[in-house]
């Protein structure tokens, strides 16, 4: 492990300051950022702790939540308010990593975790990720658990995330602050897909640090769930997971719908064009699996990972169909 220097910020102004030194990274859990350093993937100057900073959940009168970026996992998903207003949240972070991990692991570091591909992790692999120009081994290598959607010739990586799927699904916003000062940023937005720089994983400016994540009123997700498809049951990430809320009309007919995937691109995606296949449909497994089709029709598999494509179809089906016994 290279050498650095630590600093504990006790305010966000401090944590900013010293976050806009070159090389600097901010210290939340640690549970990705320590093991990319081990690994040498990840060699800062210096590391910022910023566990003190934005720990409370903030439960509005409207409806919508704003989570701190410091908040323990743990802590979001047993709050009352997040497993009423947004169960999928709660199951998603649940089937993420080991109860451990997830009372060490801190909302903004989830956000920013990078991606758990094999090639990128080791340093004697091509990596456009980790060292652009170099190539990319996964393309040609063992490719099963790698992007269907939205990947490149430059990097066929996957987001790692299980709660981002859910803030995906449900329109999360990002609260940032930096040198240039605060602002927002859609989560659905602040995520880069790799084209011809998968370096460069988010639009985050260097230093920028996340406050706090804001989940806006959306009553329908209290009947939202989250199912993940994974190789082992516990302490594996996604295959293919989906989040999804569903409200119906009088008429049975798809009124609105919100649904997100997980383990097949290299962000958390949201899956617009299946949700506007839905609206106005009959709700019914027929109309469930057309919209999914719709949704994978741009999906290019790899050598070993074409299984994704029926498997996210059968999965967002099933979800979909559960979801009918919660609506009203």
């Amino acid at each position: 492990m290279t050498p650095f220097s630590f600093a504990r910020a006790s305010e966000p102004a401090a944590a900013i300051r010293l976050g806009a030194i070159p090389g600097a990274k901010y210290l939340g859990g640690g549970t990705n950022l320590v093991d990319l350093m081990r690994e040498t993937v990840e060699q800062p100057a210096s590391l910022v702790d910023v566990t003190g900073l934005g720990v409370d959940i903030e439960v509005r009168a409207e409806g919508g939540l704003l989570l701190g970026g410091a908040v323990r996992n743990t802590a979001i998903a047993e709050h009352r308010a997040v497993r009423t207003r947004y169960p999928a949240l709660s199951r998603a972070i649940l089937s993420g990593a080991s109860g451990q991990i997830r009372n060490m692991a801190t909302l903004g570091g989830n956000v920013l975790q990078r991606t758990r591909c094999t090639y990128f992790y080791d340093t004697a692999s091509a990596c456009n990720k980790r060292e652009p120009g170099t190539g990319c081994d996964a393309i040609g290598g063992f490719n099963r658990i790698h992007a269907i959607l939205g990947a490149s010739p430059d990097c066929v990586a996957t987001h790692p995330s299980d709660m981002c799927v859910a803030f995906a699904a449900f329109d999360a916003i990002l609260h940032l602050d930096g040198a240039g000062g605060p602002r927002t940023v859609a989560l659905n937005e602040f995520y880069r897909l790799p084209g011809d720089h998968p370096e460069i994983e988010t639009v985050l400016a260097p230093g920028e640090l996340i406050t706090a994540v804001e989940l806006p009123a959306l009553p329908m997700a209290a009947r939202s769930t989250y199912r993940k498809v994974r190789d082992r049951s516990s302490y594996a990430f996604a295959l293919v997971s989906v989040a999804a809320a569903l409200e119906l009309a009088p008429d049975g007919t798809v009124q609105d719908v919100r649904l997100a995937l997980g383990g097949v691109a290299a962000k958390p995606w949201r899956a617009f064009a299946a949700e506007a296949a839905l609206r106005g449909r009959p709700a019914t497994t027929d109309s469930f699996r057309n919209a999914a089709r719709a949704e994978l029709a741009a999906a290019r598999p790899l050598r070993d990972n074409a299984f994704k494509i029926a498997l996210a179809e059968r999965t967002i089906t099933a979800v979909l169909g559960g979801l009918m016994e919660l609506t009203p």
